[in-house]
């Protein structure tokens, strides 16, 4: 990702913007500014920690490492009395459970432990935790116009995005703050018009390796606000 030009000379010397002003380009390149000053995200090298707690589910606590330079990505998942990682290492894959490098059927079966499983435990955490950095990706569409929404009594800009074929067919929203321009919330469908899907209320931040990230990450059903569980970060 080429490196982001610094905006933050703009913040309260310009008259306020409003939705007509800015434009879709103008504010991603916002919001990576306050999230990805130094423009790292490329070059990201780092572990963090993400605890899972889900009303239906044990406790999930997990190490993650990621090396995006070197393409390698390193998951220690601890659950219960189990344990298991997975590692890459460019397409390489190696896994163990209960520090055993044999994976029996019953094992993957139940822990869902396998190659392919690791490469999209990569993909989860790079995406979600790479956001709004993500958002220059090649195959992502954003929605030129900017549109603005309540939610709760608070104003956010809000981008449409959506994916190339062979990127992905879900339909996202992404919701910042009018002054800082951080990403505060997002969502998505897999078919707007059955509003399915979910939802995700940002909280607090950490930086991990000079990107600020979401500390908490709260999930709800689209449908009905059916509260899923949060990922709580710490590093």
């Amino acid at each position: 990702m080429k490196k982001i030009a610094s905006l933050f000379f703009l913040i309260g010397v310009l008259p306020p913007i409003y939705s007509q002003d800015l434009t879709a380009e103008v504010l991603l390149e916002k919001t990576l500014q306050y999230h990805d000053p130094n423009g790292l995200w490329d070059e990201f090298k780092a572990s963090f920690f993400v605890t899972m707690e889900s009303p239906k589910r044990p406790l999930r606590k997990s190490e993650i490492t990621l090396d995006l330079s070197q393409s390698f990505f390193d998951l220690n998942v601890q659950i219960e009395e189990n344990k298991w990682s997975a590692t890459l290492n460019g397409e390489e894959c190696a896994l163990t459970f209960n520090d055993s490098a044999e994976i029996t059927l019953e094992i993957e079966k139940e822990f869902r432990l396998n190659c392919d499983r690791a490469k999209m435990y990569r993909d989860y955490y790079s995406y979600l935790y790479g956001l709004p950095m993500k958002l220059k990706d090649p195959g992502t569409r954003i929605d030129p116009k900017v549109n603005q929404k309540s939610i709760d009594g608070v104003a956010y800009w809000v981008l449409r995005v959506t994916y190339d074929p062979s990127v992905g067919s879900d339909v996202w929203y992404f919701y910042f703050d009018q002054t800082t321009y951080a990403l505060k919330r997002y969502q998505f469908f897999h078919d707007e018009s059955k509003n399915d899907g979910e939802y995700v209320i940002l909280k607090d931040e950490l930086y991990v390796a000079g990107i600020r990230m979401p500390k908490d990450r709260s999930w709800y059903y689209n449908s009905d606000d059916t509260y899923l569980g949060i990922d709580l970060l710490s590093n």
